[in-house]
């Protein structure tokens, strides 16, 4: 994966299982966002493949991954600004037809995110980052997604606010959804997950399960502080 003449991941392999969370860490810079950006199909791949479901994702085009139950909740959030609460989640069901369904999961985001409800019908860029980060996360899951791409979910956001945010992580896995966690707070990320892959300079270092990175010497010095 190359961005110009910069190499941003070799020889990169990783694995995620149905129903479990990945934990991807590393450093700024390691290539952690572009592993996502590189499954969602953001960016191209110059060699390599990446297998989703027995299909390589490099023969189904960009905008039909959603339809295929693949959502990518990117950093920095990327609500539409101007556009309500609401119809921001209603954007996130576009490829959807049922509508009694997707009725349905709109009221179950308002119960996971009650702060969604009780602002509704205000333009998404009037909400607060922590809730702008609920409803980037709202709007993904009401795709139906069976793997769920969460990039820097708690990046800039307070810490009660980080809390409620993987709680909703941690009760999404016990619902049976797989999830691949790009996260700055590599400790709270290995807390979440069941396994972890270590990036640096594009390339993997460490994998294992959470627990064991967690006291790992190499990572905890590296990256848990």
């Amino acid at each position: 994966m190359n961005y110009g003449a910069v190499v941003a991941l070799t020889d990169l392999t990783l694995e995620i299982f149905p129903g479990e969370i990945v934990a991807l860490i590393g450093a700024n810079g390691a290539g952690k966002s572009t592993t996502l950006r590189a499954i969602s199909r953001l960016v191209p791949l110059q060699q390599g493949r990446i297998y989703y479901d027995q299909q390589d994702l490099g023969l189904i085009p960009a905008p039909q991954l959603v339809g295929r139950g693949l959502a990518h909740c990117p950093e920095g959030r990327r609500v539409l600004a101007r556009q309500s609460v609401r119809i921001n989640l209603e954007l996130g069901a576009y490829c959807r037809r049922d509508r009694i369904g997707i009725q349905t999961d709109l009221e179950l985001q308002f119960d996971r995110f009650p702060r969604l409800r009780e602002r509704q019908n205000q333009p998404a860029g009037t909400l607060s980052g922590g809730e702008q980060q609920m409803l980037a996360i709202a709007r993904a899951l009401m795709s139906r997604p069976r793997l769920l791409l969460l990039d820097e979910p708690s990046l800039g956001l307070a810490p009660q606010i980080v809390q409620e945010i993987f709680s909703v992580i941690r009760s999404l896995r016990e619902q049976g959804m797989t999830i691949l966690l790009v996260e700055q707070n590599a400790t709270l990320a290995l807390q979440t997950a069941d396994r972890g892959y270590v990036l640096e300079a594009g390339q993997l270092l460490f994998s294992g399960p959470a627990a064991d990175l967690l006291i790992d010497p190499r990572v905890k010095q590296a990256y848990l502080g």
